[in-house]
């Protein structure tokens, strides 16, 4: 499903995707207001969500969408606006695309998020580690007795798969770093997420910069 304001972007999203075979375009919505309600009658795979649009914006139509479980949201995003970025984080997006990218990029993140995996693409994970990095070297004086508990949870090598999570690193690019089969780092990240209990690898770079584990 389709979000924005502005007509002329969904048309183009839609043409882009519906070339492909496997992608279908169900519906569109111009604000988070009609968002939530296609989302709730379409019940989409994946909803590729603006965040400036009037009477409701991305941010508050992502929460609601991922509070009722209505399809998995790809926060459209720009550099200019970090704010709206972990806003985004802490509503629940699924990932987060830039405006400006590719017709491939779009594509493989709608297919990406569709078979549940996060994006963040490393141009984002940058903004991310960069943003993070200093609020969370202070708090590193008091940690949180949570994330306390969560790490002394881990092995030795699924502590190593997190620090590599939180730079962003995919998980052919984590089996490179640590040599190791690519299926056996699937199964490290997916007892990563299960023992800090993290819906996805978004959370995963969150959890490991409030860690203190990356930066």
């Amino acid at each position: 499903m389709l979000v924005d304001d502005q007509a002329l972007v969904r048309s183009g999203f839609r043409m882009i995707l519906s070339t492909e075979a496997d992608i279908e375009v169900v519906g569109e919505a111009g604000d988070g207001v009609e968002a939530v309600a296609e989302a709730r009658a379409l019940r989409p795979d994946v909803v590729l969500m603006d965040v400036q649009m009037p009477r409701k914006d991305g941010i508050e139509a992502t929460a609601t969408v991922v509070e009722e479980d209505l399809g998995k949201v790809v926060i459209l995003t720009t550099f200019d606006r970090d704010d709206y970025l972990f806003a985004a984080l802490r509503a629940g997006a699924s990932g987060f695309l830039l405006k400006n990218c590719e017709a491939d990029q779009l594509v493989e993140a709608v297919r990406a998020v569709g078979r549940g995996h996060a994006l963040l693409s490393p141009e984002v994970t940058r903004r991310v580690i960069a943003r993070m990095a200093a609020p969370d070297a202070a708090s590193t004086r008091a940690p949180d007795p949570a994330v306390t508990a969560g790490l002394a949870s881990l092995t030795e090598r699924e502590r190593e798969v997190l620090v590599l999570l939180g730079e962003g690193l995919s998980n052919a690019e984590i089996a490179a770093r640590l040599v190791l089969g690519e299926a056996t780092v699937k199964t490290h990240v997916s007892h990563v997420l299960a023992k800090l209990h993290l819906r996805d690898r978004v959370q995963a770079v969150v959890f490991a910069h409030k860690a203190g584990l990356a930066g």
